[in-house]
């Protein structure tokens, strides 16, 4: 896919730039950002000029939608820089498309193509430099959008702003991660946003997670909000199982974020010949193959995290410890994503887009 030029935007550069102050060795995600951003507004039916400027506050009224009905959705990207200084995308496409379903299901405009992609494009010139070499290192992209019209009516916006932010970043998780399995609490319903890229569907998830901190656990697999038996999703990630030498990950669905890690791991999997079901996993399979010593691994998938292996999980007070392996197929396909996505390795699939 090629990037989409965009022709018509107004750039305000920054008068300084902030990158010589930043410790790029220790980086705690998502907390620092880089000398621009990209804003568009959305008025009288139509998106306005686009803008990229420095990146600072702004100011939105106090009665503006997103404070009061949550019309919100954002995007998780990432750029890399290869061994010749050229900046790429991963995918770029799915992002997009995925935004716009999720604006739909919102009420929200879709962002057209030269404003979400060209706009990415430019500000990612303008700011390469903070698109740093070597594994591990990457600069994630943040696009979103929000409803800014004014009043308190429950009643779709009619004016938005859609922007882009820039963070440089390492590993998002670090240490070992324990999960427990969800008996109560549901990240999505049928009927739902849960497959929509929703700011809501995330702060939704605070309470219960706190509550597995609290026991000593980082994350929670997420179960189906009516029976409470069939696994989901791990934390904000997509999430699969090893069972003996077969991967299984539940279908997407109305509950099921349609995530582009994903889609990208069963698709390297199935060219690496791994045995990979796509269907319902029940939590009782689960459990019957942590205790028969068939469970061999669990792990989400997600932009930020790439691969994130757990180590352990608990279900209804019973914690049950995955086997330390000599041959893992988390850091396997891990190691081969990483590889295409910073150019060390063919991309056989395409997935790679130069800016």
């Amino acid at each position: 896919m090629e990037v989409t030029p965009l022709i018509d935007i107004e750039i305000i550069s920054a008068s300084n730039s902030k990158i010589n102050s930043v410790d790029f060795e220790n980086l705690t995600f998502g907390n620092v950002f880089t000398d621009h951003m990209l804003i568009c507004d959305f008025k009288e039916g139509s998106w306005q000029k686009p803008v990229i400027q420095p990146y600072a506050p702004f100011t939105i009224d106090p009665s503006a939608k997103v404070f009061h009905y949550g019309q919100a959705i954002f995007e998780g990207m990432k750029a890399y820089k290869d061994e010749e200084d050229a900046v790429w995308l991963f995918r770029p496409e799915e992002n997009f498309q995925r935004f716009n379903k999720s604006a739909t299901r919102m009420a929200m405009p879709e962002v057209t193509e030269s404003i979400f992609m060209g706009g990415l494009k430019k500000l990612l010139q303008i700011d390469q430099q903070w698109v740093k070499k070597g594994i591990g290192n990457t600069l994630y992209i943040r696009p979103f959008m929000i409803a800014t019209g004014h009043g308190v009516i429950a009643a779709p916006s009619q004016e938005y702003r859609f922007m882009i932010i820039l963070s440089p970043a390492r590993s998002y998780y670090s240490g070992e991660v324990k999960v427990i399995v969800a008996e109560h609490f549901s990240r999505a319903a049928n009927g739902g946003i849960g497959a929509a890229k929703a700011a809501g569907n995330y702060s939704a998830q605070f309470y219960p997670t706190k509550l597995a901190n609290d026991k000593g656990f980082q994350q929670i697999i997420w179960t189906d909000d009516a029976t409470h038996t069939k696994l989901e999703e791990a934390g904000t990630m997509n999430v699969f199982f090893r069972i003996n030498d077969t991967l299984y990950t539940a279908p997407t669905s109305e509950r099921i974020l349609d995530g582009v890690t994903r889609k990208s791991v069963i698709e390297l999997a199935q060219r690496e010949q791994i045995n990979i079901e796509v269907r319902p996993i029940l939590v009782e399979e689960l459990i019957a193959a942590a205790k028969n010593g068939s469970l061999k691994e669990i792990f989400g998938a997600g932009t930020a995290a790439v691969i994130n292996p757990i180590v352990g999980f608990s279900y209804q007070e019973n914690y049950f410890e995955l086997p330390q392996l000599e041959h893992s197929m988390a850091i396997d396909i891990k190691e081969k994503l990483t590889n295409i996505q910073h150019k060390l390795a063919e991309d056989t699939f395409g997935w790679t887009v130069k800016v």
